[in-house]
């Protein structure tokens, strides 16, 4: 007896892989696509620079790491610095733990006795 034969498929369409944006806006002038991001991996770094402003922000990078990342850590860190910027600051810290004295009252001499 024969085998039974297969039905020929034709082979599923690969997808094709959107690039990812490698400009962005800058957060700090808004001009659209001024921000470009260059990664080495080799020395582990990457740099971000708005050509526009001359924004610069660095970071470090491993094998999997995109411009996206690097554009998001940044926004990140803005936003960190911007919070820390507007928190409300605490007053020094005194190095005695006792309350300041409370000002001498003015003993006047009553000559009326």
């Amino acid at each position: 007896m024969g085998k039974r034969k297969k039905s020929s498929r034709k082979p599923a369409p690969s997808r094709q892989k959107v690039p990812l944006d490698t400009a962005f806006t800058c957060l700090f002038c808004h001009h659209d696509k001024s921000v470009t991001v260059r990664l080495d991996r080799k020395e582990g770094v990457a740099q971000l620079v708005c050509r526009v402003c001359d924004q610069r922000y660095q970071s470090k990078v491993n094998h999997l790491t995109e411009a996206i990342d690097i554009y998001s850590e940044w926004i990140d860190a803005a936003d960190a610095a911007q919070r820390e910027e507007h928190a409300p600051r605490r007053p020094a810290a005194s190095t005695s733990s006792r309350p300041a004295p409370a000002p001498a009252s003015v003993d006047s001499d009553d000559d009326d006795d």
